[in-house]
């Protein structure tokens, strides 16, 4: 399941990148060359920035590369760091999940209303209902991640 998640997000992330680097090189160049830019390029990149951030999520919560502070955690007994982290994860997974709600609802009001981009007029909604998707899932690899025994850094790691 994991190898799953990580090459449909994996790709989608990347294959979502290459399209900002390749749009932003074509933008740039037309621009340069024979001064025209590509009519919302704004906007793509944008909205490829959204499937960026919210396909890389779940791969963020996968492999735990989330930014942390974990200054206290030398102080804290074996037990009470199990805790903690078991509380992060349930706290982050309630969070997500709440969100996605929220976003899938967002995606309703949207696709019912017509909403769409200002510029190109691309549909909002299922660009929010692939984000409420994503954060659901993310919700669900921290409730994963509750299974799994702690990773432990290298020290070389730790230490920086």
């Amino acid at each position: 399941m994991n190898r799953l998640l990580e090459w449909v997000c994996g790709t989608l992330s990347g294959v979502a990148l290459f399209c900002i680097m390749a749009l932003t090189f074509f933008d740039v160049s037309g621009r340069k060359l024979v001064s025209t830019s590509i009519p919302g390029s704004l906007e793509l990149t944008e909205l490829l920035m959204v499937v960026v951030i919210f396909a890389a999520l779940p791969l963020v919560s996968l492999r735990g590369e989330h930014v942390v502070f974990d200054s206290m955690d030398s102080y804290l007994a074996p037990p009470l760091q199990r805790l903690q982290r078991g509380l992060v994860h349930v706290l982050s997974a309630l969070l997500l999940i709440g969100l996605a709600y929220l976003m899938w609802q967002t995606a309703g009001e949207f696709a019912q209303s017509g909403e769409t981009t200002a510029q190109l007029k691309l549909t909002k909604a299922p660009f929010i209902y692939g984000m409420s998707v994503l954060c659901a899932l993310t919700g669900c690899v921290h409730l994963g991640q509750l299974a799994r025994p702690p990773v432990q850094e290298p020290v070389e790691a730790a230490a920086l």
